[in-house]
């Protein structure tokens, strides 16, 4: 068979290859999935596509081989590894792999480890620095093993009065607490801005310890799930494949007994991750979710209004929403943040 790269984002090569990927079972190609892919591979005999696989950031997908193929499990082989080293080509050392639970041993063989692996998928990753490292250079206390220790994992985009009321009831209930922000690039707030405010706002907390999430908190809605049947439901196999991910390697080594989180009177999507969290984490998580945190108006605090406020040029109602550290830094970089908007950085 030959190899080569083709571009799915031109139309005539997009067609071939869903074409071939439904054959295999594969059914989804929304532009979420397919967006973020950069590069493509088929193996191809007399034209025609016998096996692909993609590279989108630091994760593999897309990845089929036909049943017809001769030698399927070399040619398996074959795929990953080509991907992997036009990864490590790319400066990527580090990956990812979502995939249904029957492959988890098929990824093993060249390589992966599996994370979390729940009903419908499984999270696997390959490479260096791993989940262990990642442990291993967070701070650790010399209590660790005795303590009641909490896990509070949140995007802050940004830090709100509603934040700071989570930390603070997590931090007097227990001995040490951890707060996780996730690292990811897809925010009104930058990944360092986020971090920097966190800090600022539970910098009176001596419990408390803010750590970057890295990748393994990341936002569970964007796990790939393209490998999914059209009436499994994504945002539970997401969310459950988060939660897991969450108890097996971080909590498990960090003696993490309690997962905080806000209640979700708005999001839907949020409201199905805080049930997955009560479903998947006790015994050994307990979670303790909080209502909501108010302003004096007995208006619900969150960051999409605070975010709603600086689109529409409204600055005394961020003012109602958040601390003074973080209403020092959008002060400053006021003009920046509604540039920022303008170009569609809403989120």
């Amino acid at each position: 068979m030959q190899v080569r790269e083709i571009n799915i984002h031109i139309k005539r090569n997009f067609a071939k290859w869903q074409a071939f990927l439904k054959k295999t079972g594969i059914t989804e190609f929304s532009p979420k999935e397919t967006q973020q892919v950069e590069r493509t591979f088929v193996w191809e005999e007399d034209g025609e596509i016998m096996a692909t696989g993609s590279i989108a950031g630091n994760v593999l997908k897309y990845i089929a081989v036909c049943s017809k193929v001769k030698g399927h499990g070399e040619t398996f082989n074959e795929l990953v590894s080509k991907l992997v080293n036009e990864a490590a080509t790319m400066g990527r050392f580090h990956l990812f792999v979502f995939t249904k639970p029957q492959y988890v041993q098929s990824f093993g063989y060249v390589g992966f480890h599996a994370l979390a692996v729940v009903d419908d998928g499984a999270i696997m990753e390959n490479g260096t620095p791993d989940v262990h490292d990642y442990i291993q250079d967070l701070p650790h206390f010399a209590d660790q093993d005795d303590s009641q220790i909490a896990g509070i994992v949140m995007n802050a985009n940004p830090f709100t009065n509603g934040h700071c009321y989570l930390v603070e009831q997590a931090s007097k209930e227990n001995d040490h607490v951890y707060v996780f922000v996730v690292s990811q690039e897809a925010s009104l707030f930058t990944a360092a801005e986020r971090y920097q405010l966190v800090q600022a706002g539970c910098a009176d907390l001596d419990n408390v310890t803010v750590v970057p999430g890295g990748d393994y908190m990341v936002s569970y809605a964007t796990f790939p799930a393209y490998f999914l049947k059209d009436d499994q439901n994504v945002a539970h196999f997401q969310a459950a494949l988060d939660a897991t991910l969450f108890k097996e390697q971080i909590a498990a080594p960090l003696n993490i007994t309690r997962r905080y989180v806000g209640s979700e009177p708005f999001s839907p999507t949020t409201d199905i991750y805080n049930q997955e969290l009560t479903r998947v984490l006790p015994p050994e998580v307990e979670v303790k979710i909080l209502d909501r945190a108010a302003n004096a108006s007995q208006d619900v605090i969150s960051a999409t209004k605070v975010r709603a406020a600086i689109a529409n040029d409204e600055l005394a109602v961020v003012q109602d929403y958040v601390p003074q550290t973080t209403l020092s830094f959008i002060q400053n970089h006021w003009s920046d943040l509604r540039a920022r908007i303008k170009e569609g950085s809403l989120e």
